[in-house]
């Protein structure tokens, strides 16, 4: 009963991000969206490597 309660209020929580995200938020310009694309990949690939580490110091090496 209690994963039911917590997936109705994750649901509710989308909804409302997703219902305020689409009155409130602001489209971001083209010189915006170019450095967010420049950065994007640079920190994709951080993120993957840094889970790589973890996941090699966890388990002791390969």
């Amino acid at each position: 009963m209690t994963i039911l309660i917590i997936l109705g209020m994750l649901f509710l929580a989308l909804v409302l991000m997703v219902v305020l995200g689409e009155r409130f938020a602001k489209p971001i310009d083209q010189q915006q969206q170019a450095k967010y694309s420049k950065i994007l990949p640079i920190l994709v690939f951080i993120m993957l490597i840094v889970a790589l580490i973890k996941a090699v110091v966890e388990n002791g090496g390969f």
